[in-house]
């Protein structure tokens, strides 16, 4: 008994201290310095929210850039089903998915004979990715301004604007928010 107690109240006190102050205080300051981040990075138009920049939308009209498949099943970019396919290089299934993803591009714009960029055709590891690569965005241009009846030009200058460089010219790849580049092609007024 003499050890019960101890253990019982260390128990509490760090229960309480590592279970609801440290994760307050943790919040309330990522509320402080990154208020939009600790609200989700969530993404306004017209006073309503349509997105995060943080989590990939399902697009599939040929007048918006799509964005990498997403792992998350039976609803593409559930967030609370986040997860990869556990998929290898040597999955039949994992083959047989990449060939029907081409042949639905190659069908969306059968005059493009440009090799297909390999991140419109796998998911990411969290099945979430929001971002395609600069080569991704410039493969789909042409559908794209042709649906909307644009200019190549003038698509692939939104694409141009709408890359993300490296962080601090280091971290990370050149990459496209998919949700951005599609809400600047609407207001390009296309």
């Amino acid at each position: 008994m003499s050890l019960f107690r101890p253990a019982l109240t260390l128990l509490l006190v760090f229960t309480v201290l590592l279970g609801l102050v440290y994760p307050a205080a943790i919040t309330g300051v990522s509320r402080v310095l990154f208020p939009a981040q600790a609200a989700g990075s969530l993404v306004h138009e017209g006073g309503r929210v349509v997105g995060s920049s943080l989590i990939g939308q399902p697009f599939d009209d040929p007048r918006y850039f799509w964005g990498r498949p997403s792992a998350t099943a039976p609803v593409p970019y559930n967030a609370a089903a986040s997860t990869g396919s556990n998929q290898g290089p040597m999955n039949p299934a994992l083959g047989d998915a990449v060939k029907a993803r081409i042949e639905a591009l190659r069908a969306a714009d059968p005059g493009n004979d440009v090799p297909i960029p390999v991140d419109l055709v796998t998911a990411s590891g969290s099945g979430l990715d929001p971002h395609i690569s600069p080569a991704a965005a410039h493969y789909q241009v042409p559908r794209v301004a042709r649906a909307r009846s644009l200019s190549e030009a003038r698509v692939r200058s939104l694409v141009g604007k709408a890359i993300e460089r490296r962080r601090l010219g280091v971290i990370g790849e050149p990459r496209v928010n998919v949700l951005l580049l599609n809400m600047a092609l609407d207001h390009a007024g296309a």
